[in-house]
């Protein structure tokens, strides 16, 4: 998430300073200084045959996976595994071997046992790899899936599709401001994200559009949808079973072959009472047309969010799920970095939506995390599904993985959704539907409901330029409207000659405009509900001028300061030479503002020297032996604010 604190090299050495506030920076490097495991993300009826070790850099082990395997043999006899065992039903099991598997892109290896264990014989083994002092970090290789949206019923759908959009108007509510007008089936829109506003200012379009990696089943041939760089995607997944290819090995291309499970080998490996055997979901397709990937204003159907971007599919996702280790490869990859094995991304992302996961709590630390930070030191921002669980984000992963944008889903009435998971670690909602009338948690499932989008027909293997659309609701449907607007930030800024935004900038942008919902939330969703218009404007609002700089003296407070959500006001004190210490302090009134600090020029939240933010209007920044000349202070709205003080004051060395 977010670094609350951010110092900035002043003009060259000679006018280092020291900058207090009361705040914290967020590690980025990884956090791998001791030996440690992860158990979090096994179940009580899980089992496990896959395993993620880092090594310890310079280590034997690390430069040898023979030596690897010897070392996870040596673990597998100290948790009592290389012994025959009565397992099951009386039936007596072999003992357990091991394999290496492959090395990742993170650097950790994959190392395999020759049967699944269960999770206490998973969990001692894993002590045991720890106990190596050459490893650093044990984690299980977790099946993840796609977040478990609830499907429109039928008897919901739009009739046949005709004429720019024609279905737009009536079914996308959840990009339409939330200002209360009515809906074509009779509802109140307080819950929109205000895409539409945001087009005037940014269509995702820059020289070749702004690239967008959608890390899910991959993307079908849809006549409304565009899948331009389809062949230029990747399919990730390594394991044959999961895959349903014949043999293990990856593949190019990002194109979704179906993850069906009606049918075996696969009703046996990955259903019971709680998952029950499904069609193909082609959950990848609907993500990736409301991300940008459905044409709009082409006359048919319905309409993206970033239309003009670039949507790279990546199949992370097969029958039964896809494995942490192929989708941290995958996040690295989309971003840029190379993947052994695999060609290089030519189309390196700035954004990558992942609307999966699964059970588990997610440290630096581990796979998902290393990959996170990489591809966030790339540049690329990723935005990634709360759950559907109704449950504490923390509990889940990559929804709790440092350098994640976390997304809670809202329905119409701008009510959290009842399945969407919650907590601190929730950094904004977005539109993903409610379901039922009026974002209840039963009763009538109504068309305003669901976020509607392109979708295949097919119910295992995909039918050839499909032309349905169908609604689900989930926070998977909540985070591409985050990663649309994410790519709208961007290719705006890129349009005006801007530079682009960092992660942790366009996070502070999207965190500041997020519009308040109007119905109380009852359990905690982050900074609000997704303002695609307001994020987009703040992203390419110009800092104010010199001129525009309203004077400070020293010591002399100016009071009854106020401003509304976003703005930013900017004030000046000039600093004699032999300055000894400089304070900047606001106060008082009511509201929630954050300052931000900046020598020669007009600080802005994407460009400072020192910034203090905590709730509420009390922000303090002190310097000692500042620079000399003009030293500029910035006040931003994190709402609207009002009767707050600002204050600078400067000593004089003796």
């Amino acid at each position: 998430m977010a670094n609350r604190m951010r110092i900035g090299a002043l003009l060259g050495a000679s006018l280092a300073f020291a900058c207090s506030m009361a705040a914290h920076a967020a590690s980025t490097n990884g956090g791998l200084g001791a030996t440690h495991y992860n158990l979090s993300s096994l179940k009580a009826n899980g089992h496990y045959d896959r395993f993620i070790v880092t090594w310890r850099p310079g280590s034997a082990e690390q430069a040898n996976p023979a030596l690897m395997q010897q070392s996870m043999g040596v673990a597998l006899n100290r948790a009592g595994l290389m012994r025959a065992t009565l397992g099951a039903q009386g039936r007596m099991q072999a003992p357990v071997q091991a394999a290496y598997g492959r090395r990742l892109a993170i650097g950790a290896d994959l190392l395999r046992t020759s049967r699944k264990l269960d999770r206490n014989e998973a969990a001692a083994l894993m002590s045991q790899i720890a106990s190596n002092p050459a490893v650093l970090h044990v984690a299980p290789d977790v099946l993840r899936h796609p977040v478990s949206d609830i499907a429109a019923p039928a008897n919901l759908r739009p009739a046949t599709l005709q004429p720019s959009d024609p279905q737009y108007r009536d079914y996308q509510w959840d990009l339409k401001a939330p200002s209360g007008s009515a809906t074509a089936f009779g509802d109140r829109d307080y819950g929109g994200s205000r895409v539409n506003a945001a087009w005037s200012l940014a269509n995702g379009a820059n020289g070749q559009g702004i690239v967008i990696a959608v890390l899910d089943t991959g993307i079908t041939t849809h006549v409304d949808v565009n899948t331009q760089l389809a062949g230029a995607g990747y399919d990730f997944i390594t394991d044959h079973l999961l895959s349903g290819r014949k043999q293990d090995g990856r593949k190019p291309g990002g194109w979704d072959a179906g993850d069906w499970t009606t049918s075996e080998p696969w009703k046996s490996m990955c259903t019971d009472e709680f998952d029950p055997p499904q069609p193909s979901s082609w959950h990848g397709t609907h993500v990736a047309s409301t991300v940008g990937a459905e044409r709009t204003n082409n006359g048919i159907g319905l309409a993206g969010i970033a239309y003009r971007a670039r949507v790279l599919p990546i199949r992370v996702l097969g029958h039964c799920g896809g494995y942490d280790s192929d989708i941290s490869d995958a996040i690295i990859w989309a971003a840029g970095g190379h993947v052994a094995g695999v060609p290089d991304n030519t189309h390196p992302a700035r954004v990558i939506n992942l609307s999966l996961g699964g059970y588990g709590q997610c440290t630096a630390d581990d796979p998902m995390g290393q990959a996170i930070a990489l591809a966030n030191r790339r540049g690329a921002t990723v935005v990634v599904a709360a759950g559907n669980d109704g449950d504490d984000v923390a509990n889940y992963s990559p929804a709790s993985c440092p350098g994640a944008v976390t997304v809670a889903a809202t329905g119409i009435t701008s009510r959290r959704a009842y399945y969407s998971n919650y907590g601190r670690g929730i950094d904004l909602a977005a539109p993903g539907g409610g379901i039922y009338a009026g974002d209840k948690n039963s009763g009538k499932q109504v068309s305003d409901g669901f976020i509607w989008q392109a979708l295949n027909s097919g119910t295992t293997r995909p039918v050839a330029n499909a032309s349905s659309y169908a609604g689900y609701a989930g926070t998977s449907q909540a985070t591409p409207h985050v990663s649309g607007t994410v790519a709208l930030m961007q290719a705006a800024r890129l349009a005006r000659g801007l530079k682009l935004l960092s992660p942790a900038q366009v996070l502070d942008i999207l965190k500041r405009t997020a519009a308040t919902p109007k119905v109380k939330p009852d359990r905690l969703i982050g900074a609000g509900i997704l303002d695609s218009y307001a994020a987009v404007s703040l992203a390419i609002a110009k800092a104010p001028s010199v001129s525009q700089a309203t004077p400070l003296d020293n010591g002399v407070a100016r009071t009854g300061q106020s401003g509304a959500k976003g703005s930013q006001v900017v004030y000046r004190i000039d600093v004699p030479a032999g300055a000894g210490r400089l304070s900047v302090h606001t106060s008082g009134g009511s509201g929630d503002v954050t300052l931000y600090l900046r020598h020669g020029a007009p600080a802005t939240p994407e460009d400072y020297h020192c910034r203090s933010d905590h709730p509420g209007t009390t922000e303090s920044v002190v310097l000692n032996h500042p620079a000399a000349g003009s030293w500029y202070v910035a006040v931003v709205g994190k709402t609207a604010y009002r009767g707050v003080s600002v204050q600078g004051s400067y000593t004089l060395l003796r």
